[in-house]
């Protein structure tokens, strides 16, 4: 499944209550999308590593009571304590914990409760790990474990990620980049030895690199560092020959402005078009901007409006909005 309908899945079953296992490989989002969906209900929120436990450590620690003269189990700080009425608790990279930790999480998920702890009525489960195949450290699932889970898998969407990064704030000449080379996002190979390479995650590291603004001569090897020298240095060059772009402002002022001849220039600039656009973009500057996009070569333009429009963009409050459609209206199908 895309992100856009991983997230809605989860959202669905996070309400319901259902144990869901959310499949993928690494770097891609998984633990993200989780969080997103805690953050938009105003819910509680536990990230739960079973990899750094032992088995014994999800029942608690045993403390002997003087007055009733038995032993009684200590639930661990890490578990949900009710302060909070609804939340997700997130097992993340649960098949990497050893098989006897995943044991001692059947019963908790399952019914709720382990020892003499209860997971409180408003939390729900959700669990994520990478596939067998992704070359990871992970232990086949048990098949009572596994049952105790709806699956889902998530995949890697190009589209659905530069949306997602115009939103973040993410470096145009990173979504420029993606967009004109989409299978640049995610370069996993499970069979390669490399120790670096580009997944979703580690181009967000490219953007804080970038942003921290370090010596020219250390770009290439803090890049390389995050997905590979190989494309580190592909992504480099482009950069460098996408670097002449004519000045936003102008164009959104109405000013005369060159228009790249540059296939990477015109990409850069369609990403930011679309991060600085907005739904509160007044009517007049729209009206700018639509009269540079019927200058620009023409799969450039409907991409941008398209994407504005996805954004919620309303151009059609523009005068000359009519203009551009009756131009460009052959390729809107």
């Amino acid at each position: 499944m895309r992100p856009e309908e991983t997230k809605a899945a989860l959202s669905h079953l996070v309400d319901e209550k259902v144990p869901l296992f959310l499949w993928g490989p690494p770097g891609i989002g998984k633990s993200s999308v989780v969080r997103q969906i805690a953050q938009e209900k105003c819910i509680g929120f536990i990230d739960l590593r079973l990899s750094l436990l032992d088995p014994t450590d999800l029942r608690g620690i045993p403390f002997f009571d003087q007055e009733s003269r038995q032993a009684i189990w200590a639930p661990p700080a890490f578990l949900p304590d009710g302060k909070e009425e609804k939340g997700i608790l997130f097992l993340d990279e649960l098949n990497t914990a050893a098989p006897m930790v995943q044991a001692s999480a059947y019963q908790l998920i399952l019914d709720r409760r382990i020892g003499e702890y209860h997971l409180p009525d408003g939390w729900a489960i959700v669990a994520a790990g990478n596939r067998e195949s992704d070359r990871g450290v992970v232990y086949r699932m048990p098949a009572p474990l596994a049952n105790r889970f709806v699956h889902l898998e998530m995949e890697i969407d190009t589209e659905q990620w530069r949306r997602w990064a115009i939103n973040a704030g993410i470096d145009a000449s990173i979504i420029g980049f993606i967009g004109a080379r989409p299978d640049a996002l995610f370069a996993f190979d499970a069979k390669s030895s490399h120790r670096s390479f580009a997944t979703p995650r580690s181009w967000e590291y490219v953007d804080k690199i970038l942003k921290s603004t370090p010596e020219p001569e250390l770009l290439m090897p803090l890049i390389s560092g995050s997905i590979g020298e190989e494309l580190a240095a592909e992504f480099l060059s482009w950069r460098t020959a996408a670097g002449d772009l004519p000045d936003l402002n102008n164009i959104l002022e109405g000013k005369d402005e060159i228009i790249p001849d540059d296939p990477n220039a015109l990409h850069v600039l369609a990403s930011m078009i679309m991060q600085y656009v907005t739904p509160k973009t007044n009517r007049e500057t729209l009206e700018h901007l639509l009269n540079y996009l019927m200058k620009v070569p023409e799969e450039f333009s409907v991409m941008i409006v398209k994407e504005l429009q996805h954004k919620g963009v309303l151009l059609e409050k523009a005068d000359n909005w009519k203009q551009w459609v009756k131009e460009f209206s052959f390729l809107l199908v």
